[in-house]
């Protein structure tokens, strides 16, 4: 089945890096001095953030969910664990990431274009070391991520600044209003509850890390000459004769680094699965019947199942797109002319 949508259509589907719509108090932390200059986005999907008022950029659900968080050199985000898997894609900037519920564990420095997938039941920050502001892309597994677990200290440092967060996620600023009746706080994390949670050496922190310069391209779209498609995070999918990636365990999506020489421009495919692109560097055309979008860089666009889209990338430099398909074992592509696909 193909899939006909308008400009206009395809248009919502798109949020242009400076069209961010950030929430200052999405978390707990946001007032926390050290913390209180962080930018948070829901891009797609609705994603654990606990201040009800945050916008949400596209709801159409997905399997997964893709936010963003923006900080000045020195700016924290607190300590902190999830319920489902959590990939970033450093966009810009220079990042330090801490482990444990203190941050005293293992870290680790990354930037632009490196990756990161935090295991389960591990206690993860993050810190803007670098001399700009910088930007992360940040995937949560499922429709529902769940909620925040904070570590112990983030509630005391939330309560000296009138934050309260309640049993059901949501957070109330008690400068501004009461906390509902019968409505229950979120229990501080305690130590009991600290002990399902395991940490990291240094080793086992760097096996869950690709940095840029180690990408390497297999399967896929590289079957198209110009196109460089390489694994990051999924499991094996023979169907694409993709294999396993570094961090090889089930994410419930799979994310690749699609790398684009200029003039190189793809033939007429479709999928099966939504594809969304988050755009690192250069430019990339999208082209489909009813239109064409050129994404730059901090770009998001979801492409829709069924749509028959042509990638180009008509600039003189190549051009980086990072991209996320849903589920362990995505769907290869259709061509819509088998033949002219392969590489030359």
């Amino acid at each position: 089945m193909t899939y006909e949508i308008t400009q206009a259509d395809m248009e919502r589907r798109l949020v242009r890096y400076g069209q961010l719509r950030p929430c200052t108090t999405a978390f707990i932390d946001s007032r926390t001095p050290g913390s209180e200059r962080k930018e948070n986005f829901t891009i797609i999907g609705p994603g654990v953030a606990e201040n009800p008022e945050q916008h949400v950029h596209i709801s159409i659900p997905h399997g997964f969910n893709i936010g963003g968080a923006r900080q000045p050199p020195r700016c924290v985000n607190s300590q902190h664990s999830h319920e489902t898997a959590e990939v970033f894609v450093v966009h810009s900037g220079r990042w330090r990431f801490k482990t444990g519920h203190d941050g005293t564990g293992a870290f680790i420095d990354l930037g632009p274009g490196d990756t990161i997938s935090i295991p389960l039941h591990v206690f993860r920050g993050f810190e803007n070391i670098g001399d700009a502001t910088g930007f992360l892309f940040a995937i949560l597994g499922g429709n529902d991520p769940g909620h925040v677990t904070w570590a112990p200290y983030v509630f005391e440092a939330a309560a000296r600044y009138g934050l309260v967060l309640l049993e059901s996620g949501r957070l109330v600023d008690t400068a501004k209003e009461d906390i509902p009746a019968g409505a229950k706080r979120m229990p501080v994390t305690g130590t009991s509850d600290l002990e399902r949670f395991r940490t990291v050496n240094t080793q086992e922190l760097a096996a869950c890390v690709l940095p840029v310069a180690n990408l390497h391209a297999v399967g896929g779209l590289t079957v198209i000459s110009g196109f460089e498609e390489c694994p990051i995070v999924g499991v094996e999918n023979p169907a694409e004769q993709m294999p396993a990636a570094k961090m090889g365990w089930a994410h419930g999506f799979q994310l690749r680094a699609l790398q684009v020489a200029p003039q190189a421009c793809s033939s007429p495919h479709l999928r099966d699965d939504e594809e969304v692109l988050l755009m690192h560097t250069g430019t990339l055309s999208i082209k489909w019947p009813g239109g064409q979008l050129d994404l730059q860089a901090g770009d998001t666009l979801t492409v829709p199942k069924g749509l028959t889209r042509t990638y180009l990338n008509n600039q003189p430099e190549q051009a980086v797109v990072y991209v996320v398909r849903g589920g362990d074992h995505p769907h290869p592509a259709r061509w819509t002319n088998p033949a002219s696909h392969v590489r030359l």
